[in-house]
């Protein structure tokens, strides 16, 4: 079964299948916001998949899947507003997804499931899933080093640099703010003991980045995750809520490195359960008995569902 992927590459490659896994032989396929799709739509139809997957769906183009022989699913990958005070950075990213056509989709997903309410007043929701990491970035855990290095992969903003100056300050710490993926993103994983996760903002969510870390076999240290997606934290990672209490963690990790080692161990199994090569399978299974048995508003179902049978 051809599975073709649309987004970012540089934001989504390493979210996705990148060999071929449970019956799916899949493709990359770069979707340039703002740009027309003309080109995209000619190789995909080239491609011919049975089903295609499309991170940040706000930005596929309206019309631009109408008469595609697949079944479509699109996943919303960005945080949303949850209250009646929402962040102004957050009403911002509701408006990007307000863009969607959801003609465009036989079902869309969520991420993480908090931002499912405020999705479903711009298009319905199937279910919530977790973002995957793919299997080229799995790793075992090491023994921790002497001198812990300290991973954070993610732009700079007020919120981050709040909790990652006096990191820096104090300890060895590699930031990775922009473009840096695939092979040279294991190599540094590879070479750190810890990934640190912070929140874009002073909000709460779910960020990628945490399976990431934990499929690399790197301790997670993370600002408070909200929902944890089945994470526990001092159990599979070390959680806290304020810049010096991560300080803090950082230095007792620098006196004793040992001491997080079966908190690394036990994040690294649950690690297993953002997998590419479990994950997309399953996924994909369950997209096509859903639309099967409850059908879809998009025109090319019929023909996509005969196919894959």
């Amino acid at each position: 079964m051809r599975l073709a992927f649309v987004g970012q590459q540089a934001y989504f490659g390493y979210i996705a299948l990148e060999q071929p896994a449970g019956g799916l032989e899949p493709r990359f396929f770069e979707l340039r916001p703002n740009a027309s799709g003309a080109e995209l739509r000619a190789a995909l139809d080239a491609y011919d998949p049975d089903v295609v997957i499309a991170f940040r769906p706000e930005f596929v183009p309206h019309g631009l899947f109408e008469g595609l022989r697949a079944i479509t699913l699109g996943w919303l990958t960005e945080p949303l507003p949850r209250d009646d005070d929402p962040h102004e950075d957050l009403e911002q990213r509701l408006e990007y997804l307000k863009a969607i056509d959801p003609d465009n989709f036989d079902r869309v997903i969520a991420f993480e499931p908090k931002i499912i309410p405020a999705a479903s007043d711009v298009v319905p929701i199937w279910r919530s899933v977790p973002l995957p990491c793919t299997d080229r970035l799995f790793a075992e855990p090491r023994e921790t080093s002497a001198a812990p290095r300290f991973l954070f992969t993610g732009r700079s903003t007020a919120h981050r640099d709040a909790f990652l100056n006096p990191i820096k300050h104090d300890f060895d710490v590699v930031h990775l703010a922009h473009g840096v993926t695939d092979d040279k993103l294991a190599e540094f994983m590879a070479q750190c003991d810890a990934g640190i996760n912070l929140h874009n903002e002073p909000y709460p969510t779910f960020e990628n980045r945490c399976g990431v870390y934990l499929a690399a076999g790197l301790l997670l240290i993370s600002e408070t995750l909200d929902p944890r997606c089945g994470l526990v934290p001092g159990v599979h990672y070390v959680e806290c809520d304020a810049p010096w209490a991560m300080w803090d963690i950082c230095g007792a990790l620098m006196r004793t490195p040992h001491a997080f080692r079966t908190i690394r161990q036990r994040g690294r199994a649950a690690g297993e359960r953002f997998r590419a090569s479990a994950v997309y399978p399953r996924l994909v299974a369950d997209l096509l008995a859903d639309v099967r048995a409850h059908g879809s508003p998009r025109s090319s179902r019929v023909a996509a569902t005969l196919r894959t049978e």
